[in-house]
């Protein structure tokens, strides 16, 4: 099986050996990559939705998977096999949702070795849930796929707490790397914000000021995370 770049970034970074079980799944494609390639040797495939578990089920069955990749119906983490997953992987949905579900079920995180994220929004309040609750981020990707942009995050077990926001936002090991993906993002983002900034021009109304603050602060983050680029 093929895997778009993005889904073999996240499959890449799940350590082998591990039993890994696969957050909204959707299509099933990271489990039925990663048993069939020899890197897990279970995995499962849990979505909170009938619908795309069933086209999981469809692909499991296709590919000929079905002994090493079990389907669970689950609400985040809630139906987790205690005691038998490494690995958890969450891609694909807003950092809020992520946060959700990893907050709403953190008893069972305590036997877990590794969490392999790739949250769409909000990759600063994912960065500080880690660092809040007892883990540290290993390894960070940066990538561009058909003109959208991705980060995938792999935490551990561990303290870990950053010195400035920048690193929240954009990623320590990203931002230190000088990586070269992270770099268009910034300047693109930079470009963007101070149009808004621009046109956030009446003070007299409070929600346009609190606006005008939190671009401002985006912005000198930004501006803060390219400082490191002229190192």
């Amino acid at each position: 099986m093929e895997l778009s770049n993005r889904l073999e970034t996240i499959a890449s970074f799940v350590t082998e050996g591990y039993v890994v079980a696969d957050i909204g799944t959707d299509h099933g494609y990271i489990p039925i990559y990663l048993t069939s390639n020899g890197n897990c040797p279970r995995a499962y495939a849990m979505d909170v939705n009938k619908e795309p578990l069933s086209r999981a089920k469809t692909h499991i069955e296709e590919e000929n998977a079905g002994e090493v990749v079990s389907c669970i119906l689950s609400d985040g983490l809630h139906e987790l096999p205690q005691d038998d997953v490494d690995s958890i992987v969450i891609a694909g949905m807003g950092g809020d949702l992520v946060v959700r579900i990893l907050e709403q079920d953190f008893d069972k995180l305590a036997n877990v070795k590794e969490l392999i994220l790739s949250p769409q929004s909000h990759l600063e309040r994912v960065r500080h849930f880690l660092n809040n609750h007892g883990f540290r981020i290993l390894e960070e990707e940066f990538l561009k796929e058909d003109g959208k942009y991705y980060v995938v995050i792999r935490a551990v077990h561990g303290k870990q707490q950053y010195d400035k926001e920048c690193f929240y936002r954009f990623g320590e090991e990203l931002i230190l790397a000088k990586h070269p993906v992270l770099l268009e993002y910034l300047d693109q983002e930079y470009v963007k914000y101070s149009k808004i900034k621009e046109s956030l021009t009446d003070d007299s109304k409070e929600h346009i000021r609190r606006r005008k603050e939190e671009v401002e602060d985006l912005l000198g983050d930004i501006m803060e995370a390219l400082c490191y680029y002229e190192l």
